[in-house]
């Protein structure tokens, strides 16, 4: 009895083991692909980070999927420069793009909760929900900081990207696939029949 206790709670162990291992694998993977740009006039550039934080929900899950979005956005508030083209600070967080980056909680969190669906239809419509969610946000804070009203705001900073941004997600997806059976075959995720 006493064995098989010290068994299941090394097992416990080395899942939280994994899980702070892949949550910090995936931070760093949002933190390289957030850092390649391509400047816009509107100051709201073309990046990776739709893609990135798309991957880590369909890949992670919704509570480790928001852990490392939670974490990448924590770094780099605190001054690690992760945000788009090596940027950091709280004035990033609060700026005019800042309210994307609290929308990527959203993406990642409806994308993570997605991974428990079967029907692949659904897995993309709740990743496109996040991502309404996110381009909303982005475009509240952008209206107000630049003294705009909201649908201006969607015409100068969501509109022009919102193609790019669905077929993000939609790649997202589908490289998840892919990434959830590699990281289950090296024993690191314990569940990739939901992929």
């Amino acid at each position: 009895m006493r064995k098989h206790f010290f068994r299941r709670k090394e097992e416990k162990m080395k899942i939280s083991t994994k899980t702070i291992v892949t949550v910090g694998m995936f931070t760093a993977v949002l933190a390289v692909l957030s850092i390649l740009q391509i400047p816009m006039p509107t100051g709201v550039p073309i990046t990776l980070q739709t893609f990135a934080m798309a991957l880590c929900g369909y890949v992670l899950g919704w509570q480790s999927g928001v852990a490392a979005t939670l974490l990448y956005i924590v770094l780099g508030t605190v001054g690690v420069p992760i945000f788009a083209g090596m940027s950091a600070g709280p004035g990033v967080l609060f700026g005019y793009t800042g309210g994307f980056i609290f929308g990527f909680i959203f993406l990642t969190l409806l994308c993570g909760i997605s991974v428990r669906r079967k029907n692949p239809a659904v897995k993309i419509i709740l990743g496109v929900i996040g991502l309404l969610i996110c381009h909303l946000l982005g475009a509240v804070q952008y209206a107000v900081l630049a003294h705009i009203t909201i649908g201006a705001s969607l015409v100068a900073v969501s509109l022009p990207y919102i193609v790019k941004d669905v077929i993000s997600v939609v790649g997202a997806y589908l490289v998840a696939i892919a990434v959830r059976k590699a990281l289950y075959a090296g024993n690191i995720l314990q569940d990739a029949k939901a992929a």
